[in-house]
């Protein structure tokens, strides 16, 4: 029985990098390259036409960058899951990739098994983040200046407080179940009602609130 695959973009201007990542990611079965884009721009335009399931995307590219692609399509895609790809270890593209709504940051040097492990997890929302990151998205954001004290949100319940410690430690939603005796769905689900309380887009935000706030080491 043939399974239903996840619809990927494609976006970096080296044409080569592209066609052999094309040529890799078509071999698994649970993934299919439907388009690539050689700058931000296009990108958003692709997504305008065809709505990818998952965009694959640099940071510094002519036209339009990285970022600036990610705000417009999770401003009017908010299904597709934009997943930065890039060789920049610049914390202020990573702080700013994810503030944009980026739900991954991956380099470049990352083995092909390691690519689709971390395209898997995206797909399922899973998303491990390490404490090293969290730690330097925090400091991006002290550095930033930015204050979140004066936002007003719901409160958590003791429940919601514990998946927020859980994933800041970097566990997967199912990790997060077993630790709490329920499903990954369930969690799932209950992590978005976390997200929608704070007005925090994805889990990276999520997990630096819990490091800004002290429910986690």
């Amino acid at each position: 029985m043939s399974i239903e695959k996840t619809k990927l973009l494609l976006v970096d201007d080296h044409v080569l990098f592209r066609d052999g990542l094309r040529e890799l990611i078509n071999h698994w079965e649970e993934f299919i390259v439907i388009g690539d884009a050689t700058n931000g721009r296009e990108a958003v335009e692709f997504c305008k036409q065809n709505q990818p399931d998952v965009v694959l995307m640099d940071v510094q590219m002519p036209v339009m960058s990285g970022v600036e692609a990610t705000r417009l399509i999770h401003a009017d895609f908010p299904d597709t899951i934009v997943v930065m790809l890039t060789m920049s270890l610049e914390e202020k593209d990573l702080f700013k990739a994810l503030k944009e709504g980026a739900q991954g940051y991956l380099l470049k040097n990352i083995s092909a098994n390691q690519l689709r492990e971390r395209l898997q997890e995206v797909v399922r929302g899973e998303v491990p983040l390490s404490g090293a990151i969290a730690a330097k998205i925090l400091a991006e954001f002290n550095r930033q200046g930015i204050d979140d004290t004066n936002i007003p949100f719901e409160p958590l319940s003791e429940h919601e407080i514990k998946i927020l410690q859980l994933l800041a430690e970097g566990l997967s939603n199912e990790k997060i179940g077993e630790r709490l005796f329920l499903s990954s769905n369930t969690i799932k689900k209950q992590l978005s009602i976390v997200m929608q309380k704070l007005h925090l887009n994805n889990r990276v935000q999520a997990a630096v609130y819990a490091v800004r706030k002290g429910l986690t080491e």
